[in-house]
């Protein structure tokens, strides 16, 4: 007569780690200084640095995290930037 084989348990999952809800602000360079909000009743999101008052808002919805309305400023503000140079070289 053989032994029963034991099942062995699966290894726990590894939670994931929480998102940052507060970033370094692309105008001051400030750590830890823009703060970012997500009103779902308005469905608007909101960066603002509460060092040099500058702010960002963008229309949310329901998987939208604070981090992509921050990648949302730093994209605009690349993008800014960029029509800035195309407009002094055509100038």
């Amino acid at each position: 007569m053989g032994k029963r084989k034991s099942k062995t348990k699966p290894p726990p999952r590894k939670r994931l780690g929480k998102l940052e809800t507060v970033f370094t602000c692309p105008f001051c360079n400030h750590g830890s200084s823009v703060e970012c909000r997500i009103d779902m009743k308005d469905l608007i999101g909101e960066a603002v640095c509460r060092i040099c008052q500058e702010n960002f808002s963008t229309s949310v919805n329901a998987l939208t995290e604070p981090i992509d309305i921050y990648s949302e400023w730093i994209d605009e503000c690349e993008r800014v930037n960029t029509l800035e140079e195309e407009d002094e070289e055509g100038a």
